[in-house]
């Protein structure tokens, strides 16, 4: 991975943790994190991948980041010096699920 693409997804990342939190009051995002931004090879696509703490907000949570994907766009634009402004995609990070899933499984094991 170049040196460039981690260092503007390392930007992504920053800018839309920050506009969750000050410029988004909605209480669905009171205890979402960004996790996670992966650009592709032509930096066209920004895919933010968001883990909520609590299970009841994750599907009101994923709909007001939709619905405010062009807010974190424009945060983006203004924070990034690339040509082209990437579309931003937003999914929900599972991994943690999954491992406390698996921990649990390997726990059942050991017993």
């Amino acid at each position: 991975m170049s040196l460039k693409k981690e260092r503007v997804e390392s930007i992504i990342q920053r800018q839309v943790a920050k506009t969750i939190t000050t410029e988004l009051n909605d209480p669905a995002l009171k205890f979402v994190s960004v996790t996670d931004v992966e650009l592709t090879n032509d930096m066209s696509f920004a895919t933010i991948f968001v883990s909520f703490l609590e299970d009841k907000d994750k599907a009101k949570g994923l709909e007001v980041l939709e619905k405010s994907k062009g807010l974190l766009r424009t945060v983006v634009s203004k924070s990034i010096t690339t040509r082209r402004t990437p579309e931003i995609l937003i999914k929900l990070d599972e991994s943690s699920e999954h491992g406390s899933r698996i921990d649990q499984i390997l726990n059942k094991i050991n017993d």
